[in-house]
């Protein structure tokens, strides 16, 4: 399945989006992550565009999108904005099925608590509800742990590390959070010719920096966070939601999903053993087979 380059303005930006399927059939909005682009989602989109109109952004700030270099552009409400111009010259007149992973994760959370009339369906893939996760960084636990990358992520000067020798740590980001065989030449060719974007770095690290998220240092002292009804009503997913999780990960580990179900109506979950962080490319028959079965059921 060959995908189109298409560019949309959106909320004052140019959105540049791989477009593949029907043109009058159902989207599906593909949404995805650090430190990644439209690609991620490609493998998976291939075996939807046969029946769905499969549409796959660059994010604000990544690859061949626009880059704002405020940080506080990358704050969340600005991501659903664009998102939402973008649904609105996709699919104006029917709501979208709406997928996001790691990073796109949070924006798809974030779109469908604003926006439910605009969402048929959610479908996550190793992604967390933001007050879930934030409950598990103020736990002081593993979850706390395992996030500490995102400070180093934030702190100053970090471009210049990640860049260094072509890029080497960026790419290594995917091999430490697993073993990455898809991470082949020609992949990382392409990551590196998105990172390498005139302001592409910078830019994809101010969503960490516009975030916010507090991600306590190892060792601090734990801070509840008791989830309340008012919570559970504002940050509700009222839609069906499917999460699908490869139980590998350990950038994101289960605790900070424990809570997912207080805020959901309808929710299913599915585990593979054989996947991590990085599902999309690991298992994406597997994530393409949970879609389609989620999206056709009653």
């Amino acid at each position: 399945m060959v995908f189109q380059s298409h560019h949309f303005h959106c909320n004052g930006q140019t959105l540049h989006t791989k477009i593949a399927g029907p043109e009058h059939a159902t989207v599906i909005l593909m949404l995805h992550g650090f430190p990644e682009y439209w690609a991620a989602w490609e493998k998976v989109g291939a075996q939807l565009a046969d029946s769905f109109r499969v549409v796959l952004p660059d994010q604000r700030g990544f690859n061949l999108s626009s880059k704002p270099v405020e940080r506080e552009a990358y704050e969340t409400k600005h991501l659903v904005a664009d998102m939402l111009a973008l649904v609105d010259q996709v699919s104006p007149d029917a709501p979208i099925i709406l997928c996001g992973h790691d990073w796109g994760a949070s924006v798809a959370y974030a779109f469908a608590m604003r926006h439910c009339e605009r969402v048929s369906k959610l479908v996550i893939a190793n992604g967390v509800h933001p007050v879930c996760f934030q409950k598990a960084l103020l736990a002081g636990g593993p979850q706390t742990d395992a996030s500490q990358y995102m400070n180093v992520l934030r702190a100053e000067g970090s471009e210049e590390q990640l860049s260094r020798d072509d890029f080497r740590p960026l790419l290594n980001m995917f091999e430490k959070f697993s073993a990455a065989p898809w991470l082949t030449d020609e992949v990382k060719t392409q990551y590196r010719k998105a990172w390498a974007q005139n302001g592409a770095l910078s830019a994809m690290l101010n969503w960490y920096r516009g975030s916010p998220m507090v991600v306590p240092a190892t060792g601090a002292a734990p801070k509840p966070l008791p989830i309340t009804a008012e919570m559970e009503e504002k940050y509700r997913i009222s839609m069906p939601h499917l999460l699908l999780w490869g139980n590998q990960d350990v950038a994101l580990l289960p605790e900070a999903r424990a809570d997912l179900p207080k805020f959901c109506d309808q929710l299913s979950v599915v585990e593979t053993e054989e996947a991590s962080h990085w599902i999309l490319h690991e298992k994406p028959e597997w994530v393409a087979s949970h879609i389609k079965k989620f999206v056709r059921a009653a």
